[in-house]
């Protein structure tokens, strides 16, 4: 009746740890059944998940793979093993639009030649859209919803050959609200950064730390609240990515109480790190450089472990960007030929997908010292992403009829292999192509043991590692999101209602 059964394994969902001793049926790639202990037979393959928590496969969905302008970065056959390798069955990773191509099409041919037959796990596509034609918003985008099963774009507010002007977004924004698309974006204020850097530079200051002066929390914090103010006006539901900033999440959360569709990111990175490791000796600070950077005190870290906890975060994705360290078209392109370092020719980014599960999932529980409970972390990292980007049909959750994508934690009391019941994180054990982690020495009580995806065993730590094969991972056609947090509709702050009918139903 089934391909393989998974006993003895606490079942965790965005709502609740179901009662321990039920078991798991998967039958032709999905899962089948979830009740009482099957009879087993000879031919049904059956895993003893030995009292461990069992999530579903994790959803990163948000990683840059094989982009152009990083060219020290992951392919796909090192990312999507990385992946699989850390609990993440699917990833959503950028095909971008170059600013001088006047169709998305471009860009994506290429994304998918780079991803056909290269990935150990499910990947779908985000569109970084940065020359908003009235070609691409009147014709690609449909198409791109309707045919291509690509149902999410990407706008930024910063970086000279990225970023839109607020009458660009905002003509972005009333094609995607009306085409049910998420609209993910990068909050900073550009001109704010330019003055910054600027005046750094002419102070002689070019050190890896100046990166996070460079960009204060203000930064943004204005763009955090301008990109609100602009989805108010448009009624257009968007994702806020990677925020760090406590003002700019307390903005989100006001917008939220007033029920906007406001959803808001965080990453790994800015709830375990600061900005001093910017400030490591022999330009080992480069290994930090993202936007926006990382904070100060552990106090902006805390207000980041609070929106996580009180629901304002919708997602916890990774940004997986993982530019080596020492080569001189990587972290190194910031030092010149003398040895002089320049922050603002650092590659931004760092790598994460590997690491993204076990650091939260080691701070989840349900004993009251924990920081998060287990639902919690499946609604961050699995159930909330399939759902904003149109994948809650077949990803996200431990239910029959989805694809059986599972996670198979190692039970309490396990010892790995130092006979330590903590394992230490460092850069050899990962699989991505990076020189380094920035979690280095980082201890975290467990690490996926197995990892299934569609029924198939990819990944086993205990008994050969990575199982799958590099092009069992398939490009998924999403349907159209769901809005998880707020609702369309309401009436924008000092207006009557029926007074944007006037303008938007053009």
């Amino acid at each position: 009746m089934f391909d393989l059964i998974i006993r003895n394994g606490r079942l965790v969902t965005a709502s609740e740890v179901l009662p321990a001793g039920l078991d798991l049926g998967i039958k032709d790639e999905r899962i089948a059944y979830i009740g009482l202990p099957l009879p087993g037979t000879e031919s049904v393959q059956v895993i003893d998940a030995a009292g461990a928590y069992v999530t579903p496969g994790g959803i990163d969905s948000h990683v840059h793979i094989d982009q152009g302008n990083h060219p020290t970065t992951d392919k796909w056959e090192n990312a999507s093993k990385s992946a699989i390798a850390g609990g993440n069955t699917t990833v959503l990773a950028f095909s971008q639009q170059k600013r001088s191509e006047s169709s998305l099409y471009t860009s994506l041919e290429q994304y998918h030649a780079k991803a056909s037959g290269n990935s150990y796990c499910d990947y779908g596509f985000h569109l970084i859209l940065t020359n908003p034609s009235e070609h691409i918003l009147a014709r690609e985008l449909p198409a791109f919803v309707e045919q291509e099963g690509i149902t999410s774009v990407k706008l930024y507010m910063t970086y000279d050959p990225l970023k839109l002007n607020d009458g660009e977004l905002l003509d972005v924004m009333m094609t995607t609200r009306g085409l049910g698309m998420t609209t993910m974006v990068h909050a900073e204020n550009h001109d704010m950064v330019s003055m910054i850097i600027k005046r750094l530079e002419a102070n002689g200051h070019g050190d890896p730390f100046y990166h996070s002066v460079a960009r204060p929390q203000l930064v943004e914090n204005e763009a955090t609240y301008r990109i609100i103010s602009l989805a108010e006006l448009t009624d257009t539901p968007i994702l806020i990515v990677h925020m760090s900033a406590e003002t700019a999440v307390k903005h989100v959360r006001e917008a939220q109480a007033r029920l906007l569709p406001i959803h808001a990111e965080t990453c790994p990175h800015y709830v375990f790190l600061r900005s001093n490791d910017l400030a490591k000796p022999d330009f080992e600070g480069a290994k930090y450089v993202c936007s926006p950077p990382l904070r100060h005190q552990q106090s902006d870290l805390d207000a980041m472990w609070q929106a996580i906890t009180n629901g304002t975060f919708t997602t916890f994705s990774s940004d997986h960007c993982p530019d080596k360290h020492d080569h001189p078209c990587g972290k190194k392109r910031g030092l010149d030929a003398e040895g002089k370092s320049n922050f603002k020719s650092i590659l931004n980014g760092l790598p994460g997908v590997e690491t993204r599960l076990p650091l939260l999932f080691n701070e989840a529980g349900e004993a009251s010292h924990h920081k998060l409970t287990l639902p919690r972390f499946v609604q961050l990292t699995s159930t909330n992403p399939a759902k904003l980007y149109g994948l809650a049909h077949r990803k996200g959750s431990l239910s029959p009829g989805l694809d059986a994508d599972v996670v198979i934690w190692y039970p309490p009391g396990h010892k790995f292999e130092d006979g330590s019941d903590q394992l230490t994180i460092t850069n050899p054990m990962l699989h991505h192509s990076c020189d380094y982690t920035p979690f280095e020495g980082f201890k975290v009580s467990n690490w996926p043991r197995k990892v299934l995806l569609r029924g198939k065993v990819v990944w086993d730590k205990d008994d050969g590692g990575v199982l799958g094969r590099q092009d069992y991972g398939t490009f998924l056609k999403r349907g159209k999101p769901n809005i998880v947090t707020g609702r369309t509709g309401t009436v924008p702050q000092g207006m009557f209602q029926g007074e944007t009918d006037l303008w938007r139903k053009t």
